[in-house]
């Protein structure tokens, strides 16, 4: 059997294509019954378009993002699900404003193209002192509190430093070769640097505050791998996109332009009815990255009835082993499977489910999982609902989504692996 004839056999078949404000279209049923509600509170929201291009959109437009890797746009977009963050820096883009302190450097304003298309990405120039040669903006930080700092820089003629100016309240301090887009050295904190294409990075830094305390983010230019140097007058490192938000990873931009920004979070849910699924058997099935974070323990995508009651679950979590399979409840009888995987890995999960435990069977990646030996699997009904939530609500799931599929048919093993083979 091929692939496209396992899908005939599906209730939903989610892809991210086709949008409009609100609403995110399945291929299957051609009803619309298999359509998700999007929702986001208002708030500045941002995705990367076809052409690689970082823009905005609308309050509850699906966010069908696309992957930029090793400098090229991905064929196909993603459902960008995200939580709510802030972007504390309040002049994201504006660095000759007075807002952000220059040291032994000044700012050149609107010297080339930025990530978002526009001739809007500023300069940053050291003077010709021997020195370190850098701009910055404190704000408060709280201890323990963990906070990610990043900023889309572009190699003129020096590399760049991010580093909290007192290292004992914000301890972050990394250099990276705009180059040859690598890291260059870590001494505090941790450090990580995306291709954006057109010689743009993202870089990024993360570090959790030793002190409830106010104190710069600073950026650095660097000659060759040296903070401290006599400047020319005119190198530097364009610069655009600056955002520091609390978190254990970087979420898509946040525009600011004089105050701090927030983006709420989506919701995606309401795929479905009574009529959509089969209750006694068939295949769950997710490509995904998850998004892990410190906001809270478990995440979930799942099927479920209208009352919570009858559910099957895909769960990540933040600590004990993270990715697990549940079926009408969390308890130890509830519990398919779990492991550690690396959930930022693309992963594609296939969970097929039938009226006794033995009918169970899960595929990740092309490999067969074997089931838990005391999982006891009770019987479904009314199944209608597909969502990025718990089954009986709550705990939303959060990440970048390929594919959310129900085959209402028990598949076979090699169809499984078939579906599920990277």
């Amino acid at each position: 059997m091929s692939l496209q004839d396992i899908y005939k056999k599906a209730g939903v078949v989610m892809k991210p294509a086709a949008m409009k404000i609100g609403k995110l279209y399945s291929q299957q049923p051609h009803s619309g019954a298999g359509d998700f509600n999007l929702s986001r509170a208002d708030g500045v929201q941002t995705r990367i378009n076809k052409h690689g291009l970082i823009e905005t959109v609308a309050n509850n437009e699906p966010r069908l993002s696309y992957d930029i890797v090793d400098g090229k746009v991905s064929d196909c977009p993603h459902l960008l699900l995200e939580p709510s963050r802030s972007n504390y820096l309040q002049r994201a883009e504006e660095f000759s404003n007075s807002y952000w302190t220059k040291y032994n450097s000044s700012i050149s304003p609107d010297e080339t193209v930025a990530p978002d298309g526009a001739v809007a990405a500023d300069k940053l120039v050291e003077n010709t002192v021997n020195t370190q040669h850098e701009m910055g903006r404190a704000f408060g930080f709280t201890s323990g509190v963990t906070y990610t700092v990043s900023v889309f820089a572009k190699s003129s003629e020096r590399n760049l430093q991010i580093r909290g100016g007192n290292t004992n309240t914000f301890p972050a301090n990394s250099n990276f070769d705009l180059s040859n887009g690598t890291i260059q050295s870590t001494s505090l904190g941790a450090a990580y640097i995306e291709d954006y294409g057109n010689g743009w990075y993202r870089c990024m830094v993360k570090a959790t505050a030793a002190a409830s305390s106010t104190t710069n983010v600073n950026f650095r230019l660097v000659e060759g791998s040296s903070s401290t140097y006599t400047g020319d007058g005119s190198s530097g490192v364009f610069l655009w996109g600056a955002q520091s938000e609390i978190g254990l990873y970087p979420t898509s931009y946040i525009p600011t332009s004089g105050s701090t920004e927030a983006r709420q979070a989506d919701a995606c849910n309401g795929s479905g009815n009574s009529e959509t699924f089969n209750d006694s058997e068939g295949v769950l099935f997710a490509e995904l990255e998850a998004f892990v974070d410190i906001d809270v323990t478990n995440r979930y995508i799942s099927i479920a009835n209208s009352a919570g009651s009858n559910h099957i679950n895909i769960q990540y979590r933040t600590s004990g082993s993270n990715f697990r399979i549940y079926q009408n409840g969390v308890g130890s009888s509830n519990l398919v499977y779990f492991e550690d995987l690396d959930l930022t890995d693309n992963l594609k999960i296939a969970v097929k489910y039938g009226a006794s435990s033995s009918e169970y069977v899960l595929y990740v990646n092309g490999v067969k999982k074997t089931i838990k030996s005391s999982f006891v699997a009770t019987a479904m009904s009314g199944l209608s609902e597909l969502k990025f939530l718990y089954g009986g609500g709550g705990n939303p799931w959060y990440g970048k989504v390929k594919e959310l599929t129900v085959i209402n048919e028990a598949l076979t093993d090699e169809q499984l692996q078939l579906l599920t083979t990277p």
